[in-house]
C-alpha cells in the first residue's frame, strides 16, 4: 500500500514516525521541541505548528500518502466565530481550575450525576472545567468563544487548510467532559453550564474515517488523544490492561462497553478502534519511590531498586501505604502515607526500599481491581514508564498483579498509533481494508514476565497490604 506518517504533539515536543503501511515498520523519524519555555498553562497553538514543521524537515514526509495526528489531551483551544484563537490554548492539569471543578460538580448535583452524564467527574485538567474557569476569570474571552477544539482537532484542521468542517474522534471527545462514551453523543447543555452559552463542537467521526484530504492529495485521518494513540500503537485488545508508571499512576484496559462509575474512580474514555478504555488513576506511583530514595539518602531509583532486592517479598512485615499526596483511588484526598509493621528486625533500609516498591505496585493493584470488579477482563498487563525497567519492579509486578506482565521496549507508541490510524483510513479509502478492522501491525518488542511460582507469595503480600489499608482507612473502597 505504501507509507504513512504518524505525528504525536505532546506537551513538550513533536515526534513524527514514517511507517510501512503493511507491517508498521518505522522507516524514518523526526523530532523537534516546542518553542516554549517550561510547561506553562497557556500556550499559543502556533508553537505546535512550528514544532511540527521543524520535525518534518529534510524531506521526512516525502512519498507519504496519509497522516495521523495524536496530541496531548485536555488542551482546550477556544476559537472565535472567524476561527481565530480567542486566547492561548489552556493546557495540562491547570491548577487554576481546581475551584471551577468543584463548582461544576455541585452545579450538576454531585459526582454521581456527572458519572451518569458523561462517564467521568470533572477535574482541573478537563476542557469542561477550563471552560468554567474561562467564564469566571475571563468573561470577555468566554463571550467571544464560538468554537471549541482540542489540540489534535486543531492540528488536523490546520493541516487540511482550515476547512468549514471541523472534526474530532471518539477518543478525544471522551475526555472533554461534555461527550458521553456510553451514548456516543455530546451533552451541549454541559458546555452551556460551564461556559454560559452554547459553542460549536467538532463532528465526531469514526475510527477509520478520514477527516479530509489536503490540497496536495494527502489523506488526514481522524486523529486522537495521546492515551488512545499509544494504546493503538501498542496493539492492546480485549484482555489487556496498561499500567503507566509516572509520578502518578494510571491503569486502563480495553472493554467492549462504557462503564459508568458512581464513585467517580473510573473515567470512561473511548479508544481509537470503536471500543472503550476505562481508566483508573492513582496520585502516587514513582513519586513514592523518589520520596523513599531521598529519605534513605540514595541518589537515584536504580540504587533504590538495588537496595530493595536485598530484602525479600513482604519486606519483613513492613507495609507502606503510599498516599503521600492524598489519594484518588481510593478517594482519600486529605490523607497521608502510612508505614506499618515496624519491628526491630524490619527497621533496615532494604526493607523500607522493598516496602516502597510493593506499596506502589499494590496501590496500582487496587486500581486494577476496581476495573476487575466491574467485569473488565485482565489477562495481560503492559507496564510503561522508565520505572518499569527497574529490577525491583519486574521482580514483584507479575505476582502482585496476578497476571502476565509485558514490558515493551521504549518507542514512540503514540506516534506509531497515529500512523496505524492513518494506514487504516488510507486502506478503507482504497477499498483494501474493512472499516471495522484495523490493519494488523507487528507487535511491540517486549520482555514478558510470568507470575509463575511466585504467585502465592505475591498474593500474600497483597493481602498484607489490604489488611493494613482496611485497618487504617476502613471501607475506603466502599465509600
Amino acid at each position: 500500500m505504501g507509507i504513512v506518517a504518524g505525528l504525536d504533539s505532546s506537551p513538550d515536543f513533536t515526534r513524527i514516525v514514517v511507517c510501512d503501511t503493511d507491517t508498521g515498520a518505522v522507516l524514518r523519524q523526526g523530532y523537534a521541541p516546542h518553542p516554549v519555555e517550561g510547561r506553562p498553562s497557556d500556550v499559543d497553538p502556533q508553537a505546535w505548528l512550528l514544532s511540527l514543521g521543524e520535525a518534518a524537515g529534510g524531506g521526512l514526509l516525502e512519498g507519504v500518502q496519509a497522516i495521523g495526528v495524536s496530541a496531548q489531551q485536555n488542551a482546550l483551544v477556544p476559537l472565535d466565530a472567524q476561527g481565530n484563537t480567542v486566547r492561548p490554548a489552556l493546557v495540562g492539569a491547570d491548577k487554576r481550575a481546581q475551584v471551577a471543578a468543584a463548582d461544576l460538580v455541585d452545579a450538576l448535583g454531585g459526582r454521581e450525576a456527572w458519572a451518569q452524564a458523561v462517564g467521568c467527574v470533572p477535574v482541573a485538567a478537563q476542557p469542561v472545567t477550563k471552560l468554567r474557569w474561562l467564564a469566571k476569570s475571563e468573561p470577555e474571552n468566554a463571550r467571544r468563544t464560538a468554537v471549541l477544539l482540542q489540540a489534535h482537532d486543531w492540528l488536523v484542521w490546520q493541516l487540511l487548510g482550515r476547512p468549514v468542517r471541523r472534526t474530532t474522534d471518539r477518543g478525544g471527545a471522551s475526555g472533554t467532559g461534555y461527550w458521553s462514551a456510553a451514548t456516543g453523543a455530546y451533552r451541549p447543555e454541559l458546555v452551556e453550564l460551564a461556559l454560559g452559552h452554547q459553542a460549536m463542537l467538532p463532528e465526531v467521526i469514526g475510527p477509520s474515517d478520514a477527516a479530509g484530504t489536503t490540497p496536495e492529495g494527502l489523506l488526514i485521518s481522524a486523529g486522537t488523544g495521546e492515551t488512545m494513540a499509544a494504546a493503538f500503537g501498542l496493539g492492546i485488545g480485549l484482555g489487556d490492561a496498561v499500567v503507566s508508571l509516572g509520578a502518578s499512576g494510571s491503569v486502563m484496559a480495553v472493554h467492549p462497553e462504557a462503564l459508568a462509575d458512581q464513585s467517580g474512580m473510573i473515567t470512561s474514555l473511548a479508544d481509537a478502534t470503536g471500543m472503550h478504555l476505562p481508566v483508573v488513576t492513582t496520585l502516587n506511583a514513582v513519586r513514592t519511590l523518589r520520596g523513599t530514595a531521598e529519605l534513605l539518602g540514595l541518589p537515584d531509583l536504580e540504587s533504590l531498586s538495588e537496595l530493595a532486592m536485598k530484602s525479600t517479598p513482604g519486606a519483613h512485615g513492613l507495609v507502606l501505604l503510599p498516599y503521600l499526596e492524598g489519594e484518588r483511588t481510593p478517594n482519600l484526598p486529605h490523607t497521608a502515607g502510612t508505614i506499618a509493621g515496624l519491628r526491630r528486625e524490619s527497621m533496615k533500609p532494604e526493607h523500607l526500599a522493598r516496602a516502597a516498591f510493593e506499596g506502589m505496585l499494590c496501590g496500582l493493584g487496587d486500581a486494577l481491581d476496581v476495573l476487575r470488579g466491574r467485569g473488565v477482563d485482565v489477562r495481560r498487563i503492559f507496564l510503561l514508564g522508565q520505572a518499569a525497567e527497574l529490577p525491583a519492579v519486574q521482580a514483584s509486578a507479575p505476582s502482585l498483579f496476578g497476571a502476565q506482565v509485558v514490558v515493551p521496549q521504549p518507542a514512540d507508541y503514540a506516534a506509531i498509533g497515529a500512523a496505524r490510524q492513518a494506514a487504516w483510513a488510507l486502506g478503507v479509502s482504497q477499498g483494501a481494508l474493512d472499516p471495522r478492522t484495523p490493519p494488523v501491525w507487528q507487535g511491540a518488542a517486549a520482555q514478558v514476565l510470568e507470575p509463575g511460582d511466585e504467585l502465592p507469595v505475591g498474593q500474600a503480600v497483597r493481602q498484607q497490604f489490604t489488611a493494613v489499608r482496611e485497618q487504617t482507612h476502613p471501607g475506603a473502597f466502599r465509600s
